[in-house]
């Protein structure tokens, strides 16, 4: 259960789609956090405005590549970040697979975001010189095909601002929707959430 505290009016949350869209797990992540106070934006980076079914995978990752692409995605969330942060006191981004990559990429940007959450950014390896200027939360899935995880996360973790997390799970275990949805991997994952948010909010020790 998302964690409600009094301050979250205060704060918006822009959550990004993996390369689906706008589907049924964006959907209820969207009104998990709203039912928690915090006010929600959920760009939708899919031109036709529909989402496509997990049987479409391969359709999804083209149309992501040929019409997309992560800059393209980082420039849409640039100008999203200008307005949110003089509309909020605290903007955070979550992202999940190719959203994940998306918000690490905006890590570096100064005074546009308060913090980052990153759920199993893949591709995120392909940017692992980046240095985040703010607060970073990577979660990972400790079974992924294309690379190693633990080599990853054992380099991102050495950076400032970085707090990283390996759950015994798969791509997707969040997606309650998904046939590779682990509910153990999914409620860990949601105390990490709920505990950095409130930490980037009470900020630093003094």
């Amino acid at each position: 259960m998302v964690n409600s505290i009094n301050n979250n009016e205060e704060s918006v949350i822009i959550v990004l789609h993996e390369i689906y869209g706008i589907n049924q797990h964006l959907k209820l992540i969207c009104e998990q956090y709203s039912a928690a106070g915090y006010r929600v934006l959920c760009p939708n980076f899919v031109k036709s405005g529909d989402y496509f079914d997990y049987s479409r995978e391969e359709e999804a990752y083209q149309y992501f590549i040929e019409h997309i692409g992560f800059y393209t995605m980082v420039d849409e969330v640039k100008s999203i970040l200008l307005k949110a942060k003089s509309d909020y006191k605290y903007v955070f981004l979550l992202g999940f697979s190719v959203g994940a990559t998306s918000a690490w990429i905006c890590s570096d940007l100064e005074n546009s975001v308060d913090g980052i959450i990153c759920y199993y950014g893949s591709r995120i390896r392909d940017y692992e010189s980046i240095t985040p200027n703010c607060p970073v939360l990577l979660i990972f899935a400790e079974e992924e095909k294309s690379f190693n995880v633990r080599e990853l996360t054992s380099s991102l973790g050495q950076k400032k601002f970085v707090d990283v997390h390996v759950l015994n799970g798969k791509h997707g275990f969040n997606d309650p929707f998904s046939n590779r949805y682990n509910e153990k991997c999914q409620q860990i994952a949601q105390d990490l959430a709920d505990g950095f948010l409130i930490r980037v909010k009470e900020g630093p020790e003094v």
